[in-house]
């Protein structure tokens, strides 16, 4: 006969198993996992990162730890910033999401980016803008996008005044669907790569730049291997991007 030690231990384990069938099928409501970027007395740093697929990540839109971050560099960079730092109580925050052109971002910026009241803002976008110009629905020109852009760098200068801005170059390499119109791409990349480090010198961000990076990359890997589709980083691709996010925003934002 199981001793009473046994028993306890195997209602315990039925009662945690089934909260997580409960958690994972969605019948516990979010509200009831506190998530780390919501926990009370919480007054380190906060870091946000914003733009599309490439900071999205595939995240989680519930309060699950395990995927909040997603799976790209927004996630390497907290992992490994966190991990050096847990004495700053870093608290990370990923706003990406797929699909998104500056336009959307706009469309969002009030709640996804003012309301969090960021420290650090780091800023991703540009590659959607450029793909609306050959599929021709919903197109985002060159100069709409700086007028756009500037909008929102407008906006969280006056809201959020201590804020530091990180305006990273959005990116391509000549592999998978971007080479069949190559030419096309990237001149349409590098008029958005212009007006994206104009931007940062004329608002006195922080620049990420990115392009340089994954072309010297191609020296020791094939484009493949970085970027998949010419546009989504491949896992190497996304540490890459963490490695020179870190290493830039460390020279410059001092709370690193």
């Amino acid at each position: 006969m199981p001793s009473e030690k046994a028993n306890s231990r195997r209602s315990f384990i039925r009662t945690v198993t089934g909260a997580g069938a409960l958690l994972y099928s969605g019948v516990l409501p979010a509200a009831s996992i506190q998530a780390p970027q919501e926990r009370a007395n919480d007054t380190g740093p906060v870091i946000l990162f914003q733009g599309d697929s490439i900071t999205d990540g595939n995240r989680s839109r519930n309060n699950d730890w395990n995927h909040l971050l997603g799976h790209g560099y927004a996630y390497l960079v907290a992992s490994k910033l966190g991990f050096e730092h847990p004495d700053k109580n870093f608290h990370f925050y990923n706003r990406g999401i797929s699909g998104n052109k500056v336009t959307d971002l706009a469309a969002r910026w009030q709640t996804d980016t003012i309301d969090i009241k960021p420290d650090v803002l780091s800023i991703l976008i540009g590659v959607n803008d450029v793909n609306s110009m050959f599929t021709g629905k919903d197109m985002v020109t060159a100069e709409r996008f700086g007028e756009v852009y500037r909008s929102l760098l407008n906006q969280t200068k006056e809201k959020l005044p201590g804020v530091h801005l990180v305006l990273c170059e959005p990116f391509i390499l000549r592999v998978g669907r971007v080479q069949d119109k190559w030419e096309e791409w990237f001149s349409e990349i590098q008029k958005r790569q212009e007006i994206v480090q104009k931007l940062s010198v004329e608002y006195h961000t922080v620049y990420v730049p990115l392009q340089e990076a994954f072309n010297k990359a191609v020296d020791r890997a094939p484009a493949g291997y970085w970027i998949w589709d010419g546009v989504h980083p491949m896992p190497a691709g996304h540490e890459l991007i963490a490695r020179e996010w870190i290493s830039i925003t460390k020279k410059h934002i001092h709370i690193f």
